[in-house]
């Protein structure tokens, strides 16, 4: 695949050289006339002509390779107003803040994306993970994967991050993929009770998904989540007191 990129390129950039300069010669000759003054100025053309090619390839070359398309593409991730938290002051890993997209359920959530690029990216894809809570089919609650075709079987080098952020994530929660879940009880409610679904995906919005939710720490999002299973406990607790028959 990355040969046959490669080859068609410097095809291309043959026939530039060799067609190009040759078309504007013609068209400079019949204007002037003067074949002597018109072959004087092509042969200045096609030099200035050869040598913008030649930077245009070496340029070319050196953002084809692993490390430069990474510095690149998590450039253009900042530059496009996404905040962007280093890992370990590396590229390789880092968080990015996403919002909800507009008209969907989960419209003014925001969520904290951890994104992992391989030493081969952009050849292979990058990892994309939930870190604070989302109620959806396509994404485990617990670890936070996300089952996205487009990333994770036909990945293509020509993505790149603003690809995921811009259009991927938001047409993942956008459309949802019951048939195909890492979240089987989003799946069956969704399937089965849409409107207890909806429900359910604004109640974790409101719940995981808030500003505050994203500069959490590891230790306190422990202790929400054993405040969770501690209300719950009660919740059941309580049901089964009201349930008894009094003596």
């Amino acid at each position: 695949m990355c040969v046959f990129v490669r080859a068609r390129a410097f095809l291309m950039l043959y026939f530039s050289i060799s067609r190009m300069p040759s078309i504007c010669f013609q068209c400079f000759k019949e204007e002037n006339g003067d074949p002597y003054e018109s072959q004087f100025f092509f042969s200045l053309f096609r030099l200035g002509y050869i040598l913008r090619v030649v930077w245009s390839l070496q340029y070319w070359l050196k953002m084809s390779s692993p490390s430069k398309r990474r510095e690149m593409d998590v450039m253009k991730l900042m530059m496009s107003d996404y905040n962007v938290e280093t890992i370990n002051d590396g590229l390789n890993e880092f968080n990015v803040k996403f919002h909800g997209p507009k008209e969907s359920l989960y419209e003014g959530g925001v969520w904290k994306i951890r994104v992992e690029l391989p030493d081969a990216y952009p050849f292979k894809s990058p990892s994309i993970g939930f870190v604070n809570k989302i109620f959806h089919p396509n994404v485990d609650e617990l670890s936070g994967s996300v089952c996205l075709d487009v990333i994770n079987q036909s990945w293509s080098p020509m993505f790149d991050l603003l690809n995921i952020f811009e259009v991927f994530l938001p047409q993942l929660l956008l459309y949802p993929n019951p048939s195909d879940p890492l979240n089987g009880d989003a799946a069956s409610l969704m399937m089965k009770d849409r409107k207890q679904y909806d429900q359910k995906v604004k109640e974790y919005c409101e719940r995981y998904a808030k500003k505050e939710d994203i500069t959490k720490s590891a230790a306190d999002k422990e202790t929400d989540d054993e405040d969770d299973i501690t209300d719950e406990d009660t919740g059941s607790s309580d049901d089964e007191i009201a349930g008894h028959a009094d003596p």
